[in-house]
C-alpha cells in the first residue's frame, strides 16, 4: 500500500532529528505527517510515604505538563518553518497506558517511523515500539542511525517464514516492492514441511509477489550455527538493501522476551532501515 500519513512521535528528553528526518520522508513521498509529542508521567507515590511526598509529586506533574507544552510548540514551529502537510498532537500519559495512547493515534496514520533519537531511550522505545506493533495495526519503520532512508528502495530483503506476520508485511510494503528493481525472499533455514514452506520453500511467496510485478529472487540460507538476525543482516550487505521488510514477533512476547528471537535482535541492534508488521 501507498503511505499518504506518516506518524512521528516525539519525547521529553531526546533530540529533534527523527522529526526532521520524519518531516524529509514526508516531503520527499508527498505524505501528510502527525506528531505526536508524548510525555511519560511519573507513578503515583505509594506506601507509607505517599502523604508526605505528594504535594511533590503534584507539583512535578504540573512542571511536566509545562515542559511538553513548551516542547509541542518548539516541534510546531519546526514543521511550519518545512511547509509541508502535517497535524501536531500531545499527551501526557500514564507510564502504564502510554502504549495505548501511542496506538490510537496511530490507527489513522499508514506507517509509524521511528528513529535514531526513539531507539536509543530505552524507555520511550519500549512504548513507541509496544503501542505500534501490539495496539496500532499499523506498520513500522525503524531507520538507525547513519542509514539512508526512502519509501522507493531498489533492492530489498523480504525476510519470509510463511507466517502470518511474514505475509502481513510484504502486503503492506507491496508498493515498495513492486517499484523495487529486485526483491530477495529470503529464507533461514526453511522448514520443508506441509503445513510449513513446503517442498519448494519460498516458490508459493515469490508466485504472489511475481503476480504483482515483482522481480522475485528467492534466496534459501543456512543458518551454519549463527543467529538468524546476523545471517539476514549479512545477506541484507550482500544483495546492497536498502531496506528490509520482515513481520514482528511471530512467536509470543513473553517467550521473545525471555529466549530472544530475530525480532528482537532486528530491533536492539538494526543494521538496516526495517519494515516490519504484525
Amino acid at each position: 500500500m501507498s503511505f499518504k500519513t506518516i506518524m512521528c512521535v516525539v519525547g521529553m528528553k531526546v533530540g529533534d532529528n527523527d522529526l526532521k528526518s520524519a518531516i524529509d520522508l514526508c516531503a520527499e513521498n508527498n505524505a501528510h505527517l502527525s506528531v505526536l509529542v508524548i510525555s511519560l508521567a511519573s507513578p503515583p507515590p505509594i506506601g507509607d510515604y505517599a502523604s508526605t511526598i505528594s504535594d511533590a509529586w503534584l507539583e512535578e506533574r504540573q512542571q511536566d505538563i509545562q515542559q511538553l507544552e513548551k516542547r509541542t510548540a518548539k516541534m510546531k514551529t519546526l514543521v511550519n518553518e518545512a511547509g509541508i502537510s502535517a497535524s501536531i498532537s500531545s499527551e501526557y500519559a500514564e507510564f502504564v497506558w502510554a502504549a495505548g495512547e501511542i496506538g490510537r493515534h496511530a490507527r489513522y496514520t499508514d506507517l509509524i517511523f521511528i528513529g535514531p533519537e526513539v531507539l536509543k531511550s530505552e524507555e520511550l522505545k519500549s512504548k513507541v515500539l509496544e503501542g505500534a506493533l501490539f495496539e496500532s495495526g499499523r506498520p513500522i519503520l525503524i531507520a538507525p542511525p547513519g542509514t539512508t532512508l526512502t519509501l522507493t528502495p531498489k533492492h530489498v530483503l523480504l525476510a519470509w517464514d510463511s507466517g502470518v506476520e511474514s505475509a502481513r508485511a510484504a502486503r503492506e510494503a507491496l508498493d515498495m516492492l513492486i517499484k523495487a528493481e529486485d526483491v530477495h525472499v529470503t529464507l533461514v533455514d526453511p522448514d520443508t514441511s506441509s503445513i510449513m514452506n513446503g517442498p519448494e520453500p519460498g516458490a508459493d511467496v515469490g508466485t504472489y509477489l511475481a503476480h504483482h510485478g515483482v522481480n522475485v529472487i528467492v534466496d534459501r540460507l543456512p543458518s551454519g550455527g549463527n543467529q538468524v538476525a546476523d545471517v539476514l543482516n549479512q545477506h541484507a550487505v550482500d544483495i546492497a538493501a536498502d531496506l528490509i521488510v520482515m513481520g514482528g514477533y511471530g512467536h509470543s512476547r513473553l517467550r521473545e522476551r525471555v529466549f530472544g528471537g530475530v525480532t528482537k535482535s532486528m530491533i536492539d541492534a538494526p543494521k538496516f532501515p526495517v519494515l516490519m508488521a504484525r
